[in-house]
């Protein structure tokens, strides 16, 4: 784990997730794979979160997941960046044949420094990050006084989360 010390309003957040290793021995070898391949992508990880495991969603009897943050510099502009994001999911065998179905890779757009409301079809923070452990948690680990524009912080956020209450540092 390593804490964020820049400043908060610019803080650019992507969340990751696993439940299906695909060709990797396991998730947390997927998971770091990924974020090797950021760079690669012009992707910057400044600071990132352990690793959080937790029951799949909404279909606990799928295999569970693995879940991280990372706060990230690019030059990439949001949607160039989930663009980025998709290129990086695509490589490591995402398929978007079912909602909520075991993934290979899940990456997502979870803040771009202040920006909020609808750019075109990406809408930022993402709508239900405040509501997930999985993502708050990990997140209050590095940037606890982050900021959701609701007006509260990532810490308390985790702490009032409705969906993956189970979720938990590995």
């Amino acid at each position: 784990m390593e804490r964020y010390d820049g400043p908060l309003d610019d803080a650019v957040i992507v969340a990751l997730g696993c439940n299906d290793c695909g060709v990797w021995r396991d998730c947390l070898e997927a998971l770091e794979a990924a974020l090797a391949r950021f760079r690669a992508e012009g992707i910057d990880v400044l600071a990132r979160s352990s690793w959080w495991s937790s029951l799949a969603w909404p279909d606990p009897t799928d295999p569970p997941f693995l879940n991280g943050v990372v706060i990230v510099r690019s030059d990439h502009d949001p949607h160039g960046l989930m663009q980025a994001l998709g290129r990086i999911e695509e490589a490591f065998g995402r398929q978007r044949h079912q909602q909520n179905a075991p993934r290979t890779l899940d990456l997502d757009l979870i803040a771009y420094g202040r920006l909020c409301g609808d750019l075109d079809g990406l809408i930022l923070p993402h709508p239900r990050a405040a509501e997930r452990r999985f993502v708050m948690g990990p997140l209050a680990e590095i940037a606890p006084d982050w900021e959701h524009p609701r007006g509260s912080r990532a810490v308390d956020l985790a702490e009032a989360a409705t969906v993956g209450r189970d979720a938990r540092p590995v």
